[in-house]
């Protein structure tokens, strides 16, 4: 677990904004039932009681035009769980068990991921953000594991998460953070990484092999898990690191000394 240190708010510093993508889906309250953006909670407290400020982002008309200007807003970029990523975006003919398309979603969090990359804004994807992020990096995905692997343990399904083990490599970012080695995660997810793409190196795998996260290859922060780690507290580290890493590019972009070296 990360210490306080890791903690804007502990040492004075202005609390990074951190961007959380989320749902547009149909929902329920009330007497309403209506189109809604929403997000579960516990994504947004791991980011608050890691000493960020959370704000939701969901899809938006006009995707590219909008990314770009709440871009220039936030410090760190979360893209968080939720349907399958179209396959279309990666040239392969739709399974009959992905999920039906949320091309606004699609289009909106590409826009945001470009975006924050170009800025050198630090992101951190999860689940199903680790699979659009490795398509925009023109990877591939799996979009059935029980047919490619042959297992239904990484969805268990009833709305339970899976417990399973992945082996963290040593000396990657996401050792720093949770430790290398053995690690077990909470998952619900029934595709997966099948080629990697471009600027990512693997750093947590399964005995099966899959991919179970990556970070980029780059000078940026760019750190991705399969798994949800907003539901384990053993893995709230990976909040506390990303938002550090918003921090620290506040202060850059804040600091006077430091303009010119600041992504546009």
């Amino acid at each position: 677990m990360a210490s306080n240190d890791s903690d804007p708010s502990a040492r004075g510093a202005r609390r990074p904004v951190i961007g959380l993508t989320t749902y547009l889906e149909q929902a329920k309250q009330g007497v309403w039932d209506v189109r809604a953006a929403f997000l579960p909670q516990q994504y947004f407290t791991s980011v608050t009681s890691s000493g960020g400020i959370a704000v939701l982002l969901p899809p938006q008309d006009g995707p590219d035009d909008a990314a770009a200007a709440v871009l220039d807003t936030l410090d760190g970029l979360i893209l968080t769980g939720g349907l399958d990523v179209q396959p279309e975006l990666y040239g392969a003919d739709r399974h009959p068990l992905t999920d039906p398309a949320r091309p606004d979603r699609d289009a909106w969090e590409l826009a945001l991921l470009r975006g924050a990359e170009e800025r050198g804004i630090p992101v951190l994807a999860i689940c199903r953000g680790l699979q659009l992020a490795n398509v925009a990096h023109g990877g591939t995905l799996h979009q059935h594991l029980p047919e490619a692997l042959g297992t239904e343990r990484y969805r268990i399904g009833g709305g339970v998460f899976a417990e399973i083990t992945v082996e963290v490599d040593a000396g990657s970012r996401l050792a720093e953070q949770v430790g290398a080695g053995a690690f077990d995660v909470h998952s619900y997810h029934h595709q997966g990484i099948d080629r990697l793409g471009d600027g990512l190196v693997v750093t947590a795998r399964t005995d099966d092999g899959l991919v179970q996260a990556f970070e980029g290859t780059g000078d940026g922060y760019l750190v991705g898990v399969q798994w949800h780690p907003e539901e384990n507290a053993e893995d709230k580290s990976l909040f506390a690191g990303v938002v550090a890493a918003a921090s620290a590019y506040a202060a850059q972009k804040a600091s006077p000394a430091q303009k010119d070296t600041v992504p546009a």
